[in-house]
């Protein structure tokens, strides 16, 4: 980004091509979200990077489980890391449902989980009542 003279940041402008018919989905899709064109294709782009280090994140800890290796909660901690670290979880019962970040169990609403806190913005991360003990039992071993 640039910036002008007053010190506004001013976005750049980035010119593609695509075919006729990805045109004509993305103008229908855009039309049926209420939003421009434009907008649609930049937050794809913005999503499109969270779900790749997502995706490289969570192979990492595939390839460790089909080896039978066991994921521990430092080891999403860590993964998480590269994101966003965060600085604490807070217990609390799910009013949608989710998925562990440690061992992959599915959270159902109206179930308790903890939640992690982010000094910012960070992705949305659960830990089921297990995890979120075996993080305590990892702090009280060290």
């Amino acid at each position: 980004m640039t910036t002008d003279d007053k010190g506004e940041k001013k976005e750049r402008v980035l010119h593609t091509r695509v075919s006729p018919s990805l045109d004509e989905e993305l103008r229908e899709r855009a039309n049926k979200l209420g939003v421009s064109v434009s907008n649609l294709v930049r937050n794809v782009l913005l999503n499109a990077f969270e779900m790749v280090e997502d995706i490289v994140s969570d192979t990492g800890r595939v390839a460790k489980a089909a080896k039978g290796d066991r994921v521990s909660v430092a080891d999403v901690v860590a993964d998480a890391g590269s994101i966003a670290r965060p600085i604490g979880w807070r217990e609390l019962v799910l009013n949608v449902n989710a998925i562990c970040e440690s061992c992959n169990s599915i959270l159902a609403r109206g179930t308790t989980a903890a939640m992690a806190i982010f000094r910012k913005d960070g992705p949305d991360t659960f830990l089921c009542p297990s995890c979120l003990a075996a993080l305590s039992e990892a702090k009280d071993e060290s």
